[in-house]
């Protein structure tokens, strides 16, 4: 308890609107959201994205809020693959006649990874 009354444990993250939902990302991990654009073989892997829409950042103590994005805020990142999403399994069953229909759905995902976060020209990256 003592610890985090002490500040450890509290990094740097930003809060970013992304594919319509909202992402906390932090330097240094992976996330996953739904494709950006229906041909994800035009950007391939690798590539260098970096998204101005950001609502919040903190960086230690200090927490930066935007009505509604953050001007001069942008979060830098990469595409590592293209992946799927969780199956769901869709059940349409009628008594009566004694007819099932079973339908799976997998929906298409894009994993990218945090680099850095950028602030009014402060870097805030994984060091």
């Amino acid at each position: 308890m003592e610890k985090w009354k002490e500040g450890v444990g509290v990094g740097r993250y930003a809060i970013i609107d992304i594919g319509g939902k909202q992402l906390r990302v932090e330097p240094g991990r992976f996330h996953d959201v739904r494709r950006l654009t229906s041909n994800l073989n035009t950007w391939g892997s690798n590539t260098k994205i970096s998204m101005s829409r950001v609502l919040l950042i903190r960086d230690g103590s200090d927490v930066d809020i935007g009505s509604p994005w953050l001007a001069d805020a942008v979060v830098k990142g990469r595409i590592l693959h293209s992946c799927f999403g969780e199956k769901l399994v869709i059940q349409k069953i009628s008594s009566k006649i004694k007819t099932r229909r079973i339908r799976g759905y997998r929906e298409n995902m894009i994993r990218f990874a945090i680099d850095s976060i950028q602030f009014n020209c402060r870097n805030a990256s994984n060091q």
